[in-house]
């Protein structure tokens, strides 16, 4: 695969106003960080049902009141995993999120039993899906920021921010570097799933992240190895969300999942990676301060 100038620069414009957007959201402040996810997680939902409503058209015809009730319902995980940090009018959030959600799951399926014509369990399937693969995954993704991770990369200031950036950078560099690679000396095709992704460009992607993560982590002093492994991880497992949703795409007749970002397409074709990724970080994390 030829690297192809105009189409690089496009994505390098595009990448460049979208990591700015991103570092606000990232770094301002919690509320921030939070805003900016459930910003992406309508958006991803909003693209993942338009797919699975091409891919199964009966999909396309639930209730409006399940389409949007399962998003609310998803994002009551978001709110579940925020900290005392987040009051609104002297309200938890979490708590909030609890007591929604619980209406959430009396709610819907009362729906589908009194206005559904017929009810359907594939639909309710793929809803549940959805719940696991979009909204259990930024909800890790605010557990991750909410809690005080800074001693595994062994900085003395401890950031809740630090983890997320970690994660995230790794992410953004394999795919460029895999993509950089790829176009390069890429030659061995990895999966019908996605066929300009190649090997060489997917392991090239992941040593450079790997290499670049705890380089910069060991300029500051900090634990270079923990980086490093969490890069590893984030590379893996985003190579496998990519592959995923190349996958529903190529089953949706569709090349991008959405239009929003110009040269990268939608919120999916963006966080794909990171859906899968963030999971697994925090599933290491967790073992590891457990």
């Amino acid at each position: 695969m030829a690297l192809n100038l105009v189409t690089f620069r496009k994505r390098t414009v595009t990448a460049a106003f979208f990591v700015l957007v991103m570092l606000v959201g990232l770094l301002w402040s919690h509320w921030s960080f939070f805003i900016l996810f459930s910003i992406i997680h309508f958006g991803c939902w909003t693209e993942y049902q338009q797919l699975l409503g091409k891919i199964d058209p009966d999909y396309a015809m639930v209730s409006p009141f399940h389409k949007f009730g399962v998003m609310f319902a998803g994002w009551c995980i978001l709110l579940y995993f925020t900290n005392d940090e987040f009051l609104f009018f002297g309200i938890r959030l979490h708590a909030l999120g609890w007591w929604l959600g619980l209406l959430c799951v009396f709610l819907l399926p009362i729906n589908e039993l009194l206005f559904s014509r017929q009810i359907q369990l594939k639909n309710i399937a793929y809803s549940a899906l959805g719940l696991v693969y979009i909204s259990m995954s930024w909800g890790l993704m605010i557990d991750l920021r909410m809690q005080s991770f800074g001693d595994i990369l062994g900085s003395s200031i401890d950031f809740g921010w630090v983890i997320p950036v970690v994660l995230i950078c790794s992410i953004w560099i394999n795919d460029t570097m895999a993509y950089i690679v790829g176009s390069m000396i890429g030659r061995t095709p990895m999966t019908s799933a996605s066929p300009n992704k190649t090997w060489e460009g997917t392991v090239g992607g992941a040593i450079l992240a790997v290499v670049v993560v705890g380089l910069v982590v060991w300029l500051f002093e900090m634990d270079y190895l923990q980086a490093a492994t969490i890069a590893l991880i984030a590379s893996v497992a985003g190579t496998f969300g990519d592959v995923l949703e190349s996958k529903l795409k190529r089953m949706a007749g569709v090349k991008d999942s959405g239009h929003i970002l110009p040269g990268h397409g939608g919120f999916l074709d963006r966080f794909d990676s990171l859906l899968v990724a963030t999971p697994m970080v925090w599933l290491y994390i967790t073992i590891l301060t457990g």
